[in-house]
């Protein structure tokens, strides 16, 4: 059943998260007053990728192996995350594991572009970390937050704790946090500086091509999909809904609404500097400590 579960949840964000990929940019290019690309036109670039001839111009076996360690990482999360009422390996890792599983994809960006020897690729990295340093944090005390409201650090635990008590001041604190975080750990205007197209051409991803820069791209994907269902499963899980089809159909239409505010905010929004982010995240960061500190008092 477990095993079933999690091939479930791999298939699911597979084949969905091109498609919210898609509605983001169509948004956007309604927004933008443009015809813009069809929904499907992340699927289309992946295919095309995938079939491309995959050419290597430095790097070692690093370079070559760090698309597979972020996808797979990306996959591996998607087995821990409650997609349909519960998280298939939610006994076997809790918010901790969900937590460096999600931050070994990045480290895997990072690694990447460092064996890359393309200094375009560096300053991607290398603002990779800092967002890495800056923004998942925030992520993480908020989810702390809602382990100790529910006093177990189980995925399923805490959704369980939530939908019985209620909302409560500490995880509406969270959920605000782990929410102005989100357009951050996706990488998402206006935080988008590390691929940063005009500034930097993709940053880390610019010796990738073809097959691996598929792998990238798919992995970018899963992640956004992944960090919205925990949104909307941990700090918004009502109503609580026992069988799972009618579960996984709620569960969708709140990360649809989720996606519709990120390419709102996407669309309407410049760059940031990094510095300005990072100070921007020091302040969530105090909002998602205070819900911490709410949760600990017990309110």
């Amino acid at each position: 059943m477990f095993i079933a579960g999690a091939l479930l949840n791999v298939i699911l964000v597979i084949l969905l998260a091109p498609l919210f990929e898609g509605i983001v940019r169509k948004l956007k290019a309604v927004i933008h007053s443009r015809k813009g690309p069809p929904i499907t036109q992340p699927y289309i670039d992946i295919l095309k990728l995938l079939g491309k001839e995959d050419l290597q111009m430095g790097g070692g076996a690093l370079f070559r192996i760090a698309p597979m360690i972020s996808l797979g990482a990306m996959l591996l999360a998607a087995t821990l995350t409650p997609m349909w009422g519960k998280a298939p390996l939610g006994t076997s890792g809790d918010i901790i594991v969900w937590v460096y599983i999600m931050s070994l994809s990045a480290v895997a960006v990072m690694l990447g572009a460092f064996a890359s020897g393309n200094p375009f690729c560096y300053t991607g990295a290398s603002r990779e970390m800092m967002m890495l340093l800056s923004a998942e944090p925030v992520a993480v005390v908020a989810l702390l937050t809602a382990g100790v409201k529910a006093k177990s650090l189980l995925m399923g635990d805490v959704i369980g704790w939530q939908i019985a008590h209620g909302p409560s001041m500490s995880m509406a604190f969270a959920g605000i946090a782990f929410f102005l975080a989100l357009q951050a750990n996706i990488g998402k205007l206006p935080f988008d500086m590390v691929e940063a197209d005009q500034e930097i051409a993709d940053g880390p991803f610019m010796e990738f091509s073809g097959p691996r820069l598929a792998l990238y791209k798919l992995s970018f994907y899963i992640r956004q999909l992944v960090f919205s269902f925990i949104l909307v499963s941990i700090f918004v899980p009502w109503p609580g809904v026992s069988f799972a089809p009618l579960a996984l159909v709620a569960g969708l239409l709140k990360v649809l609404v989720v996606f519709v505010v990120i390419g709102l905010i996407d669309s309407v929004n410049p760059r940031l500097r990094i510095d300005q982010s990072m100070t921007y995240m020091g302040r969530v960061l105090f909002v998602s400590l205070a819900a911490l500190a709410f949760a600990v008092i017990g309110v």
